[in-house]
């Protein structure tokens, strides 16, 4: 079971100015940000099950790491799961109007099985960025 991803970007107010609004239909907002070595902002979706009321499982690191590597996280594909089809729309229109591209507007892939709902995005680091809704509505 996945805990929380981190994925670094070449320029943190855009990356936050894009997940902010594209994961605002998800339920998703800001839950820290500041200095911490590089710049970071982290996400979280409100869940009754965690000490402070949300989880925090999406962050983004500005810059590259002090290990070496690339500067930002790219060709990555990021998913997140809605709780209804509605969500994955209202993610797809938000993530467009923010600056993505589309790279597969909202519908049923029943190639992936019969009720798999989602909408595919390119993130300003050409992510592949995805909501889906595996329920059958």
């Amino acid at each position: 079971m996945l805990d929380h991803m981190t994925f670094r970007v070449a320029d943190i107010a855009r990356a936050k100015a894009f997940y902010s609004a594209a994961l605002a239909p998800l339920g998703y907002s800001v839950c820290l940000e500041g200095h911490y070595g590089a710049n970071i902002v982290g996400f979280a979706y409100p869940d009754a099950a965690e000490p402070d009321g949300k989880k925090a499982d999406v962050w983004f690191i500005d810059g590259p790491s002090p290990y070496g590597g690339p500067a930002a996280t790219t060709g990555c594909h990021l998913a997140w799961r809605a709780q209804n089809r509605a969500q994955v729309d209202a993610f797809y229109q938000a993530a467009i109007a923010a600056g993505g591209q589309d790279n597969g507007a909202p519908g049923l892939r029943p190639d992936y099985h019969p009720n798999y709902y989602g909408a595919f995005v390119i993130d300003p680091e050409g992510n592949n960025i995805e909501a889906v809704c595996h329920l059958a509505e």
